[in-house]
């Protein structure tokens, strides 16, 4: 549709003071200001939150009406019959917002920042929804971009215009949705991930802290009841992050252990006892059999056991003898595993003796999920609605998973198809520290890491959290688009607007009274901040809250 923004049918008025941010716009009449139709489009007309474009010498301007007033002598005289009136004296004043500026010449052409200025006098015209649209649809886009995936999300609150969005501009810098409980966050959720199951092939992981997602369309598996992590893709690190061991003289006895355990799995004349045995030729056993120690699968529940064993010292004669001292520092490390291990928590989510339920692993059908062909289903949800929050091993398992897809995604295996990872409660699982017994702590940091560094390899990164200032400032300032619902705490307010540089402080102010399923939508992709209301999706999440009832 070619756009014709300064015709004389769409006249409000005048421009009469001129500001870096802001334009004064003087009307002649009040009823200006009023909705009308036009060859059949709708016009909103001059309304608070409504949009106006203002003709320039070789610019146009799109702004927002932030403010309307009349002039102290006309207050007195007003009522509604003679505000109504076309020979009306009335002569309202208003305030607007610059947004964007656009070529007088090609009004599709958008321009991010307003680099030159509406002069006094410039005339104003009311805009129409199908300009608006087209304005959200061209936002994002890259030239010379072929195929760029679009998907109708909401509409604006101010007037009826469809806000048709590009899935790059939303995802390709990593997303955020916000908002405090019972604003619409996971419905806003649902909608997208709808919204890129209808439009593209690209696949998503959903992680759901809380089961609200059980009843979306995709295949399903949830921890601690059909599915398990095995603790065989743990290298010596993770073992260490698991049992919360920093200390170097514990953390040798606890690989050494581990270690042991896999040469006695591996069927190589090993029984795991050190004691009494020459340390050459054992360290000799551990050179032959190094390279099949990568996801070598052993018995756990042995663990504390083996750590008694690797209390040894080496005597002269090249052999190894039981030292007490040894065992007397690792006798924590020992009480810890023993507590771990027989934890009925721990057991279903390490799968430890599994029961007949528990048939796959989380990353063998990750694996799986990534490299089927198939259409039918883009969407793989891990539940951890089963899983309790004992010795923290929700937060563990989830950067557990987000450390295996950051490998993957350093090899290059999703630059060709991008894959989304949604995460639900991002603030259950970020931000997060284990402690250990030295008083030092581990720092959960592979989510943070896929922020920083993923984006260019086709790893897509979208997090839902009611509290974004408990999400560390470095992985927010990593998302280049935020959908923010209501939002009432200061610090909450504060950190999506130092994250966001196109929020600015008049867009912000609206966060507090959102409705429910109305959202503020920023991003670097965006040039100009967007009031939206969001689409129902089609399959609703589980978030009712339960209610007190009448006796």
């Amino acid at each position: 549709m070619k756009m014709s923004p300064f015709s004389h049918n769409y006249f409000l008025g005048y421009v009469n003071e001129v500001t870096p941010q802001f334009v004064k716009i003087h009307f002649p009449s009040s009823s200006l200001l009023s909705k009308f139709y036009h060859e059949g489009v709708n016009y909103a007309g001059g309304n608070v939150g409504n949009f106006i474009v203002i003709e320039g010498d070789e610019y146009g301007f799109l702004s927002r009406i932030i403010e309307i007033n009349l002039p102290d002598s006309e207050r007195k005289e007003i009522n509604e019959k003679a505000i109504q009136n076309d020979d009306t004296s009335f002569h309202p004043s208003g305030k607007a917002e610059l947004l964007l500026s656009f070529s007088i010449f090609n009004p599709q052409e958008t321009n991010k920042t307003v680099s030159k200025y509406p002069s006094i006098g410039a005339k104003v015209y009311s805009c129409s929804d199908e300009q608006i649209e087209q304005y959200v649809k061209e936002f994002g886009k890259k030239k010379n971009e072929e195929e760029n995936a679009y998907a109708a999300i909401g509409k604006l609150t101010s007037n009826d215009a469809i806000c048709n969005v590009s899935l790059n501009a939303l995802f390709g810098r990593h997303c955020a949705v916000v908002g405090t409980t019972g604003g619409g966050k996971s419905w806003t959720i649902a909608k997208l991930i709808e919204s890129i199951t209808e439009k593209t092939n690209n696949k998503i992981i959903l992680i759901d802290a809380t089961g609200e997602y059980c009843k979306l369309d995709c295949e399903s598996i949830v921890l601690g009841e059909n599915t398990y992590f095995d603790y065989k893709y743990l290298t010596n690190s993770d073992f260490c992050f698991l049992f919360q061991e920093n200390s170097p003289n514990t953390v040798t006895a606890l690989c050494d252990a581990i270690q042991s355990l896999k040469l006695i799995s591996l069927n190589v004349g090993y029984d795991g006892i050190k004691s009494g045995k020459n340390a050459e030729s054992l360290n000799r056993l551990v050179r032959e059999n190094v390279h099949r120690f990568n996801e070598c699968k052993f018995d756990i529940s042995r663990l504390p056991e083996q750590i008694k064993n690797e209390a040894v010292s080496l005597k002269g004669n090249g052999t190894y003898e039981e030292n007490g001292f040894k065992l007397g520092y690792c006798s924590h490390l020992i009480a810890r595993a023993n507590l771990l291990l027989q934890n009925d928590t721990i057991k279903n989510a390490l799968g430890i003796e599994k029961t007949a339920e528990q048939t796959t692993d989380i990353i063998s059908k990750i694996e799986a999920f990534i490299k089927s062909e198939q259409q039918d289903n883009n969407i793989l949800r891990i539940g951890f609605e089963k899983l309790s929050y004992d010795f923290a091993i929700r937060e563990i398992i989830v950067d557990f998973i987000a450390s295996n897809l950051l490998k993957k995604s350093r090899k290059g295996i999703f630059i060709e198809k991008p894959i989304l990872l949604f995460i639900d409660e991002a603030h259950q699982f970020l931000n997060k520290r284990i402690n250990a017994d030295d008083n030092s702590s581990f720092y959960l940091q592979n989510i943070d890491l896929i922020a920083k560094e993923c984006r260019k390899y086709g790893l897509f990164l979208c997090l839902a959290t009611q509290m974004p200032r408990d999400i560390p400032i470095g992985t927010l300032s990593q998302m280049g688009t935020f959908i923010v619902h209501r939002l009432i705490n200061e610090q909450d307010k504060k950190a999506i607007e130092s994250a966001a540089s196109s929020a600015n402080k008049s867009a912000l102010s609206f966060l507090p009274i959102l409705g429910e399923g109305e959202a503020l939508l920023v991003g670097v992709d965006f040039p100009m901040p967007l009031l939206i209301k969001m689409d129902k999706p089609t399959n609703e999440p589980q978030s009712n809250t339960p209610k007190l009832k009448k006796k």
